[in-house]
């Protein structure tokens, strides 16, 4: 097996983080004392429109969309290590180079399911980021791990589509910058479960759109945030339908998968760089006269952390070259696995990041507890860890006849 990056790929990451060192890391700081001067959670940065600029004149643009004619044209596989490299500053990177979520999966669904006249209208300003947008799938009074439980009506009326209903967990959608949202909801309640649902783009400037408060994450309010919108009887017109009716479920398959991937990718970064924290700060102090990390149970951690992130990795890079060659219908068990298998990894190893740093890393001082926040999420968003692995078990079962008991391994005394 040849786990070279390919000459492309190779070439962006050079440039990345080169860019990441010049501009990025530098940004942090600026980046949050622009925010604590606004105190405004929903306020956009200058900051951030400066490191778009910078990117843009490097290439480093919509890396994350492999459509040649909409994007750069490269591959899952390729994309991976630089997404990765952007998941190390999350407040800053993903945004600087147009690759961030909820955009990403918009502009990947209207790409391939937006009319043209959707992609002029909706789809170009997303890709040269001089908006923002939201999706709307999760509902407050329903277990929205079952998709089937959705209860936003779409409605046909003439020409025009009436929106009813509420969502939350709307990312970004607390934002000015955020223009419109992908909306899921019914359409034909009496269609097989899996053709009921369709979705729709919902300008939100239309009559009947309230976002009635934000949500904060484990104490933290993230910019764009996270808000409780409600569809009060919302007319759009009947060209705003995304693919055709009941076709929700498709789309909806067809913008997580990648969505999910990505999602990994960048909390691999994020892990990185918690390891990274850890790592300097045992060597830097001393407990019991000698440095932290000459104790035995912190380099069972920093061991521990390595072997968990290059499992980690290698899982999502087999994920990634499964979705470049079979597609993501192909890889949507391994898609499951990992959207298990990362987190969790991620999760643990910026708890003993925590740990290393004691009090302190449970404060504001270091980033490790707001990384925890966001990627404890993870284990919820875009699927419950419970769904994803009965995803994994049943294809697993389905491998054995039905009826089939393996005989047991007989015993052979040496």
């Amino acid at each position: 097996m040849d786990f070279a990056l390919s000459q492309r790929a190779g070439e962006l990451q050079a440039r990345l983080l080169e860019f990441m060192d010049s501009h990025v890391y530098p940004a942090e700081p600026v980046y949050a004392a622009q925010m604590t001067a606004s105190g405004d959670p929903s306020f956009h940065p200058p900051i951030v429109e400066e490191l778009k600029a910078a990117a843009r004149q490097r290439g480093l643009w919509n890396l994350f969309l492999p459509d040649e004619e909409w994007g750069t044209g490269v591959s899952v596989l390729d994309y991976a290590p630089l997404a990765e490299i952007t998941g190390r500053s999350p407040n800053l990177a993903p945004e600087a180079l147009n690759c961030s979520a909820p955009d990403t999966g918009n502009m990947e669904i209207l790409t391939m399911f937006g009319t043209p006249e959707q992609k002029e209208q909706w789809l170009r300003p997303l890709l040269d980021a001089e908006i923002r947008s939201a999706f709307s799938m999760t509902e407050p009074d329903v277990g929205s791990s079952d998709a089937s439980n959705i209860r936003t009506q779409i409605r046909g009326d003439g020409d025009y589509y009436i929106v009813a209903g509420r969502k939350w967990w709307s990312t970004g959608a607390f934002s000015p910058r955020c223009k419109f949202s992908i909306v899921m909801g019914v359409t034909n309640p009496d269609a097989p479960p899996y053709q009921r649902q369709s979705m729709i783009i919902v300008p939100f400037d239309s009559p009947g759109v309230e976002i009635e408060r934000d949500l904060t994450v484990l104490g933290y309010r993230d910019r764009g945030g996270h808000p409780v919108i409600h569809f009060n009887n919302v007319r759009v017109p009947k060209s705003n339908l995304l693919g055709v009716e009941g076709g929700g479920f498709a789309i909806a398959q067809a913008r997580l998968g990648p969505g999910r991937i990505h999602h990994c990718m960048r909390a691999i970064g994020m892990a990185e760089r918690a390891f990274d924290l850890m790592c300097s700060r045992v060597l830097a102090k001393e407990t019991f006269g000698q440095p932290i990390a000459e104790h035995g149970v912190v380099q069972d951690w920093i061991a521990e952390a390595r072997i968990a992130l290059e499992q980690a990795r290698l899982l999502t890079l087999k994920t990634a070259w499964l979705i470049d060659t079979v597609g993501v219908k192909g890889a949507r068990i391994e898609i499951s696995a990992i959207k298990v298998a990362v987190p969790r990894m991620a999760v643990q190893i910026v708890d003993r990041a925590i740990q290393a740093f004691g009090a302190g890393g449970l404060s504001g001082d270091y980033p490790l507890a707001a990384m925890y926040a966001h990627l404890r999420t993870l284990m919820i968003a875009d699927g419950p860890d419970e769904v994803h692995k009965r995803a994994v078990a049943r294809r697993e079962l389905k491998r054995y006849e039905p009826g089939f008991v393996p005989e047991p391994y007989p015993y052979q005394p040496w």
